[in-house]
């Protein structure tokens, strides 16, 4: 079964480890690099990551070679420091190829 990882700042993640996932805090971006792809090989199906982590150009490559395989599915969310609007566009993305269209929009 695939497991599910949170990255980002201590203070956005700790409250999903009371939910039972797998947190790991990431303030330096060339660290996380490594977290996301040891957790990719190791099960992670799902691995959210904060907008703010995701911002860095560096971590948002490594987030990239990613997006066309089937697993893991890396998913922004917001932080503590608030919604950049990055994590809703990349899902609408995601949709809008799944689908053909934009369908908040048609």
């Amino acid at each position: 079964m695939a497991k599910i990882a949170v990255m980002g700042d201590y203070d956005s993640i700790y409250g999903f480890a009371a939910l039972g996932l797998a947190i790991f805090p990431a303030d330096d971006p060339a660290e996380a690099r490594k977290t996301l792809r040891r957790l990719a090989e190791n099960d992670y199906g799902v691995i959210y990551v904060t907008e703010e982590l995701a911002a860095d150009p560096e971590f948002a490559a490594e987030i990239h070679r990613y997006e066309e395989q089937l697993a893991p599915a890396v998913i922004l969310i917001p932080g503590v420091k608030g919604n950049t609007g990055n994590g809703v566009a990349g899902v609408k993305k995601s949709v809008e190829r799944a689908v053909g269209s934009d369908i908040l929009f048609g």
